[in-house]
């Protein structure tokens, strides 16, 4: 396995299921070889793996764990813990589900070290990820995971700029945003539309394969650079998107903006 990670964690097991990996589809014949996927249309529903990073989210972090296992898939949800400070930490160490896994870091490391720890534990054959902070609806996993069942894709992007309903918020993130996706095409050549977005999907054999280091946000250039290069095939569907405001306790600023338009150039050209 190429993921590595080097951290002092902590972790919170959980039982394992005895389920078997089989993964069955049905298409509606009356809808031109579209794949729907609903729990009526699953026999067996898909079994994916969500990795939720999370730091100092004690407000909404349990509110995401109940939608992202009310998704209507034999999920199992790995949430590690990026060392908070409010008592997200503690709230983890007193959940108990048989289907959530708790792991934890006692210094903070940034969103992507705390990934590269949940795509290690993942076990199931998609993985999926999902902020803690209620910006993006595990509802949407439904049409996600469309390319990756029907073996179109290797990984599938979430994006927010195709038309999905989204809170109306800044202009000077949303420039941002198409820039810094402008920029990480022209030296991917791919045609995304929303590089940066958090909520993405994967095929978990490939994901494997890839050898991931960003630490923090840069997670998102280096893994559209490295997909790229690896010439995965890659998928982009309509997501919903609630953004927050700073008040209400959003965190990327244009500092970040910054380091991901270094991050392009560094994962493209030098590492």
């Amino acid at each position: 396995m190429a993921l590595l990670f080097d951290g002092d964690v902590t972790e919170k097991p959980y039982p394992r299921s005895g389920l078997s990996d089989d993964v069955r589809s049905l298409s509606d014949p009356h809808l031109s070889n579209d794949l729907l996927v609903s729990n009526d249309a699953l026999a067996d529903p898909a079994k994916i793996s969500v990795v939720i990073p999370v730091f100092n989210e004690v407000e909404t972090i349990g509110l995401v764990i109940d939608r992202v296992l009310d998704c209507g898939f034999d999920v199992e949800v790995i949430v590690v813990d990026d060392a908070s400070t409010d008592g997200t930490g503690n709230f983890l160490k007193t959940y108990d589900h048989p289907r959530v896994r708790c792991l934890f870091h006692t210094v903070n490391m940034g969103k992507g070290a705390a990934l590269r720890r949940g795509f290690a534990a993942a076990t199931h054959p998609y993985v999926f990820v999902q902020d803690a902070d209620l910006e993006y609806d595990p509802a949407d996993y439904r049409t996600m995971i469309e390319p990756l069942l029907d073996g179109r894709a290797d990984m599938v992007y979430g994006s927010r700029f195709l038309g999905g309903a989204h809170r109306v918020m800044f202009f000077w993130h949303y420039a941002g945003n198409r820039l810094l996706t402008l920029l990480s095409n022209m030296v991917s050549n791919l045609n995304l539309t929303d590089m940066e977005t958090g909520m993405k999907a994967f095929v978990r054999e490939r994901l494997v394969e890839l050898k991931l280091s960003a630490d923090r946000f840069t997670f998102e250039p280096e893994i559209t650079a490295k997909a790229a290069r690896a010439r995965w095939r890659v998928f982009e569907v309509s997501v919903s998107y609630s953004g927050r405001t700073y008040d209400e306790g959003k965190k990327i600023g244009w500092r970040d903006a910054v380091t991901a338009l270094c991050a392009i150039v560094y994962y493209r050209f030098f590492d």
